[in-house]
């Protein structure tokens, strides 16, 4: 067995632990008693009870994460995409996402098609070419392996919206259904001749929201029939039945409403692969349990979360706040798992609107120094150790304080991933299928254990 540990205040960032050490003083000869052990839990692990299968982890290849990228010197950018996509100088990203048109994180509005035309005779990558695109070669590149793409808009050109504009939400335009969704085949198909592999789409980013940056907004039953009439249709029509569909792209707190209106009519539910989360709006895990108990055959996407309002460089909560969701999530059946920019500046953007926020990674720009928040060591407490194809199995703990997933690679290893939110040290016995050993969490910390 390997351990893993990133822990507050100390020199431990994903660091190789040996498991001796930490048993030393906590377990004696006849496995009976214990000595300044404290308050004792336990960690139930069985790897015979199996459930969804992993699909990746990762985060969005934005204008505005690529363009921090190009404002550091090169040795700086090449340590900064390594720390993500290389499987060991880093924490082993396989699964982004793109934006189709411009995001909040862009450097201003644009579309891939100006003009208005339902044709779209002018589509073009030009923009994507610029900045986006290059950054997905490099991480490919070092990844070894394929990279999983998804693709969700932020709007539609401002000529297809009710409201003239691609910020402040307005709606699709009902003559410019069929246009629209062509327009993603069109994204496809062009990223496609540029080297990368778009597999999946969103229908649209947080359709319920009317933001002052680029937003479009669809009610459950909008959003079920763009999809049934005209979405699923039109990418079949394209050669392009095999793109998955996800839907609603938005907080867990209204998921089940939407993924009930979407999967009962069997007309649109044939062509979605599942529904992706966000977190803005509180945890609502059983929101997720309901889904996958109902609709067991559709997956479950966490494809978006950061931590709002600046870059919040160094702090330790972030970091927590990122493995309770990711713990939860998976525990609720989640079968990819994406944050949201890669990489931000020392302000937290760039952002057209200054709707600043913070990243895993950030530039600082002014001094070409690389800043590790701590959100990037609990992430990749993750994302280096489950593999894709990993199943998930068992885990139960017999305290709410201490908080636990567990997969299965396909390699056969289990990776069990154990948080410590409490301000003050922990044992834990580990008890896999009545074999195990007892285990020192140091407060503030996460651990990971590989057992062979």
């Amino acid at each position: 067995m390997k351990l893993y540990q990133t822990a507050k205040d100390t020199e431990f960032k994903l660091s190789e632990v040996p498991v001796a050490e930490l048993r030393k003083g906590y377990q004696q000869e006849d496995n009976t008693t214990y000595t300044d052990a404290g308050e004792l839990f336990v960690v139930y692990l069985d790897d015979k009870k199996i459930f969804q299968e992993w699909e990746g982890f990762g985060g969005a290849f934005t204008e505005s994460a690529a363009d921090v990228l190009n404002r550091m010197s090169a040795e700086s950018q090449r340590k900064m995409m390594e720390a993500y996509f290389h499987p060991e100088k880093g924490i082993g990203y396989n699964f982004c996402r793109t934006h189709i048109n411009s995001c909040d994180f862009s450097l201003g509005n644009w579309a891939c098609c100006e003009t208005e035309d339902p044709e779209l005779n002018d589509f073009n990558l030009d923009r994507d070419k610029q900045q986006i695109i290059p950054m997905i070669h490099w991480a490919k590149e070092l990844a070894g392996e394929d990279i999983t793409i998804f693709s969700s808009p932020w709007s539609p050109p401002a000529w297809m919206k009710t409201n003239g504009e691609m910020n402040n939400g307005g709606k699709l335009k009902q003559e410019y259904r069929q246009a629209w969704a062509l327009y993603y085949c069109k994204y496809i198909q062009a990223m496609q001749e540029e080297g990368v592999t778009v597999s999946a789409i969103t229908i649209q980013n947080e359709p319920a929201a009317t933001q002052v940056w680029d937003s479009c907004v669809y009610t459950a039953e909008e959003e079920r029939d763009f999809v049934r009439d005209y979405l699923g249709p039109t990418l079949e029509n394209e050669g392009l039945g095999h793109i998955k569909i996800v839907c609603w792209d938005h907080n867990r707190a209204e998921a089940y409403d939407r993924a009930q209106k979407m999967y009962d009519d069997h007309g649109a539910a044939k062509y979605v692969y599942g529904i992706g989360i966000h977190w803005y709006m509180g945890d609502n895990y059983d929101n997720l349990k309901l889904i996958n108990d109902i609709y067991p055959e559709k997956k479950i996407w966490f494809t978006e979360g950061c931590q709002e309002c600046g870059p919040h460089i160094g702090e330790w909560k972030v970091g927590e706040r990122y493995a309770h969701s990711m713990i939860n999530d998976l525990n609720h059946n989640t079968s990819a798992w994406c944050d949201w920019n890669l990489f931000l500046d020392e302000t937290g953007g760039p952002n057209h609107v200054q709707n600043l926020c913070s990243a895993p990674i950030i530039g600082d720009t002014l001094n070409d120094e690389i800043i590790f928040n701590p959100s990037y060591f609990y992430f990749g407490h993750f994302s280096k150790f489950i593999k894709r194809g990993a199943r998930r199995v068992a885990v139960a703990t017999t305290s709410d304080d201490i908080e636990a997933t567990a997969f299965e690679n396909p390699n056969g290893e289990k990776v069990m991933v154990v948080m410590n939110r409490l301000d003050r040290n922990v044992v834990y016995a580990l008890n896999n299928l009545d074999r195990g050993c007892y285990v020192k969490m140091p407060a503030r910390s996460i651990q990971t254990l590989v057992i062979d």
